[in-house]
């Protein structure tokens, strides 16, 4: 080859070189700049754990706040599973699982536990590929492929960590979107499996927020942990990770305050009502004023949803109840973004949680949930009224599940389900509740094994109702169960419905693809389903956060 031709070629391989080292470049920048986003922001993360394989299923549920400084850090809001005591010295964040150990000659062997503890703060962990060390120096890339995910076309990389032996370091695959070289997708676990725990593999997804900014949303997390020296299957499990409320309602209430600041100084006139006020309407707004203070703390805490589509069409189902049975009520829904399945009243506004939305199978077993709640409107149950003190919700995040309470007794419940009865007997959908019976079936069936998730973080728990004479009723009257009947849907897998925006917590009902079932394995009532969201790209002209 002559020397030209050779120095020609040196050039070109240099320069592709040179390309491929600036797009590096451009993504550890990319990836940097959505750290320090999050550092200044502490979102809300959500973990919830179906564990199988050992003696039963069991569950696990953690929520709590992402707060990121020097490493990642999380502070819970509600303990309704077994959480990890503080360890003697400071760990390293990584995802990992407390495993029991016992001797086996001079070696150390780990064996199948009877019992898994989780440490929720490796799950929120698994939103980030290194929260300290993500450079070229740590980490080696190798292109695979470009591919699309939803509408974004992306760059996918194999990496790894050059020295394998470091311990929590990333090693999978990336994709890397190709106009501003941002993460959108990483999948695999962290290096090294140690005497003290082990780690999980994990496919995290992320939403865009903003030109340049893409933000950590949802993870699937699925593995086994099994016997060391051995290949038998051990304690299977797969849980889910969601992530939201970046943008804060209290810098919300700082900008709209501004604005009113700057207004021109044009005069304003004051409003007064016309007449006195009687008894009745006094003791109605006070319970008005309670309903609006938790309302507002709980949006404003990241935990409902500012009202939206979804809330129109839960409203539509809870007109129809009220129209129908003539209900002289200004009852209005809210969405609870929370997975277990719980609603509660709490003065005129029903609230439902994403979780119970997902699973219901069809708008009957909807109408039967919203009327559960609409009775206790319908016949006045009280409001705590405490709440109107505006000092009784001016307490921490991480205090507010644990001092909110809106649960009814059981002689409330039991009136209720009778005033329910009667909304549900003259509504559009009183000669389609069979299949509401086969959810109530499908939800009895599975309650004990999966506590967690019917374990009410504010209202009650569904189990209450399931006791109640009127769902016993239904009970009796829903066909019998039978899960390899292919077409008979008694509950949906978690996820199936509501698609939220984590960035200012906003929720649309998704537009799925009908498909047909293959199996009765593909139903997947009440379980976690892997994540595999649909990209898309903001307009140019989205505002930066």
């Amino acid at each position: 080859m002559p020397i030209a031709v050779r120095a020609a070629a040196g050039e070109e391989k240099q320069s592709a070189e040179s390309a491929v080292e600036r797009l590096l470049e451009r993504v550890m920048a990319s990836e940097e700049r959505m750290m320090r986003e999050l550092g200044e922001r502490s979102p809300i993360v959500e973990t919830y754990i179906q564990e199988e394989g050992i003696a039963e299923v069991r569950d696990h549920y953690f929520l709590g706040r992402l707060k990121l400084v020097e490493s990642v850090d999380y502070v819970s809001f509600v303990k309704r599973s077994e959480e990890a005591p503080a360890p003697a010295k400071k760990l390293e964040p990584r995802a990992k699982l407390r495993l029991p150990f016992f001797k086996k000659g001079e070696e150390t062997v780990a064996v199948t536990p009877e019992k898994l503890t989780f440490l929720p703060v490796g799950f929120a962990q698994m939103a980030l590929i290194d929260a300290r060390d993500f450079n070229r120096q740590t980490y080696q890339f190798d292109f695979v492929r470009r591919e699309f995910l939803g509408e974004v076309r992306c760059l996918v990389f194999d990496i790894g960590p050059r020295n394998r032996e470091q311990a929590g370091k990333f090693v999978g695959r990336i994709w890397v979107e190709d106009q501003e070289a941002c993460i959108v997708r990483l999948n695999g676990t962290y290096t090294h499996r140690s005497a003290d725990g082990v780690y999980f593999h994990f496919d995290s997804w992320r939403l865009q927020a903003a030109p340049g900014l893409w933000i950590p949303a949802t993870t699937y997390i699925e593995d086994t942990v099994q016997e060391e020296g051995n290949n038998r299957g051990g304690a299977r499990f797969k849980g889910q990770t969601r992530i939201w409320s970046y943008d804060s309602q209290t810098r919300k209430k700082l900008d709209e305050l501004t604005s009113l600041l700057v207004e021109s100084d044009a005069e304003l006139k004051d409003s007064a009502e016309k007449g006195e006020l009687s008894p009745l309407e006094s003791q109605r707004r006070w319970e008005r004023e309670a309903e609006m203070n938790v309302i507002d703390r709980l949006e404003r805490i990241g935990l409902l949803a500012p009202a939206g589509e979804v809330d129109r069409v839960l409203n539509t189902v809870l007109n129809n109840l009220i129209v129908t049975s003539e209900l002289d009520v200004e009852a209005r829904c809210r969405l609870l973004l929370t997975t277990p399945l719980e609603t509660f009243t709490i003065g005129q506004t029903v609230v439902i949680s994403r979780g119970l939305v997902d699973v219901l199978p069809d708008e009957a077993s909807l109408a039967l949930t919203l009327a559960m709640e609409l009775a206790h409107i319908a016949l006045a149950h009280p409001t705590r009224t405490e709440y109107a003190f505006n000092d009784r919700t001016m307490v921490g995040d991480e205090a507010v599940l644990e001092r909110f309470r809106f649960s009814r007794t059981p002689e409330e419940v039991a009136s209720a389900m009778k005033k329910a009865s009667l909304l549900l007997a003259r509504s559009p959908y009183k000669d389609k509740l069979a299949g509401a019976g086969l959810f109530l079936k499908a939800l009895q069936q599975r309650s004990p094994v999966l506590p967690r998730l019917i374990q009410a973080t504010l209202g009650n728990d569904l189990s209450m109702y399931l006791k109640t004479p009127e769902f016993v009723e239904l009970l009796e009257k829903a066909p019998p169960m039978e899960d390899t009947k292919l077409e008979q849907i008694a509950a949906l897998p978690l996820g199936s419905r509501i698609r939220l925006e984590p960035w200012a917590n906003q929720t649309y009902m998704m537009k799925t693809k009908a498909l047909a079932l293959l199996s009765a394995r593909e139903k997947m009532p009440f379980e976690i389903a892997p994540v595999n969201l649909r990209l898309t790209r903001l307009p140019r002209t989205g505002a930066k956060p």
